[in-house]
């Protein structure tokens, strides 16, 4: 396929509710959408669309909003104009002069693949190699202002169905939220938590208060480049430990299962680059038995329904945090929303990401129009 022209469009969707982390409270979602026109040896033209991930600063990854739109404009759209002839599966190759910047990259491969399948007719679900038409549907709480507040917040995505709770952690606001849960909700009750990196392993006898409350794991308690210590810790803790930002690439996986830092891998694709280097992880992960489970970054309709695809691989043995629209959007910009039903969401079967995107939605929460000269 030959790049014909490139947008970006730049949204802000309100939240139904602030979601709170250890790092930042977000009450609307900032991103941009990558939008390509690409011409097919035929001649047929075809849009694809991309989702950026990046957070509106630079707390949960060096990246972040602004910074990751002039990247794929200035020089990442540049690259792909001047390989002439690309796929989605050289995309990662003809960028490979930028360093870093994963989360650019994966917007730009993820457009591009979505163009690439809907001119063959194929779903990504069938591309990836998916064994399931519907996956497990978790929901990630936010770190709520009391233990009360908790308990009442997480009752509420239980009525609704969810199967599997994650709960937001930080000192001051972990054991005591924990116990709760589990006094109010039973044994039965597939929980976890994730701390975004907000301890050190000097916090490792206060974390090891966790073991007595059966979690399927602890989400990245230390810091991104703490691989060594994620191991030490591991030793000391029989809650497995699951790790989130410090992955961001096959080869670090591949160091963590070595070091055995990990116990169970969080996939994020736009953290790591993109949809295809997320299915290598898994594969790396399923090849050394090591569990992996799809996390969650707020996505619009675009990236949640691209995400059940990918968790619909074999190796993904745990509900991800691939929670319906609703859950972060009155509205999304999709022409259908991703719903959760019985505790699972299905996997789109359309061509493409399997979803379409509403141009009228699109320009309702647009904030600008950024048209890339070729």
């Amino acid at each position: 396929m030959k790049l014909l022209a490139a947008r970006l469009h730049h949204l802000e969707l309100p939240l139904v509710s602030p979601f709170t982390t250890s790092f930042m409270t977000q009450t609307h979602k900032r991103c941009f959408l990558v939008e390509m026109e690409l011409e097919t040896t035929d001649g047929t033209v075809v849009t694809g669309w991309g989702e950026n991930v990046a957070l509106d600063r630079p707390f949960y990854s060096p990246e972040h909003l602004d910074g990751s739109a002039e990247v794929v404009a200035r020089w990442l759209v540049p690259e792909l104009v001047a390989a002439g002839e690309i796929t989605a599966e050289t995309v990662h190759h003809h960028l490979r002069r930028v360093i870093g910047n994963p989360m650019a990259k994966a917007s730009v491969e993820m457009a591009v693949l979505d163009a690439q399948l809907r001119s063959e007719g194929k779903s990504f679900a069938s591309y990836l190699g998916a064994v399931s038409s519907a996956v497990p549907s978790g929901v990630s709480v936010g770190i709520q202002d009391s233990v009360a507040q908790t308990v009442r917040v997480v009752g509420g995505y239980i009525d609704e169905g969810y199967a599997r709770i994650k709960l937001k952690i930080q000192p001051g606001a972990d054991i005591e939220h924990v116990a709760a849960v589990r006094r109010e909700f039973g044994d039965e009750l597939l929980f976890q938590v994730d701390a975004n990196a907000a301890y050190t392993l000097v916090d490792a006898a206060h974390l090891r208060r966790l073991d007595e409350y059966g979690l399927l794991l602890i989400e990245q308690p230390l810091g991104e480049a703490d691989l060594r210590q994620h191991a030490e810790l591991a030793k000391q803790m029989s809650t497995p430990i699951c790790l989130d930002e410090s992955i961001d690439s096959a080869e670090t996986a591949a160091d963590a299962i070595s070091l055995g830092s990990a116990a169970v891998i969080n996939i994020k694709p736009g953290r790591v680059g993109g949809y295809l280097e997320a299915r290598r992880i898994h594969d790396i992960a399923r090849a050394h038995g090591i569990a992996v489970w799809c996390g969650g970054m707020l996505e619009t309709g675009i990236g949640r329904a691209a995400n059940a695809a990918l968790a619909a691989l074999p190796g993904f043995t745990l509900p991800g945090d691939i929670s319906g629209s609703d859950r972060f959007y009155a509205l999304d910009i999709t022409t259908e929303p991703i719903r959760m039903h019985d505790g699972v969401v299905d996997v789109p079967a359309g061509p493409g990401f399997g979803i379409e995107v509403d141009p009228d939605r699109v320009a309702e929460f647009r904030t600008a129009l950024v048209e890339i000269q070729l």
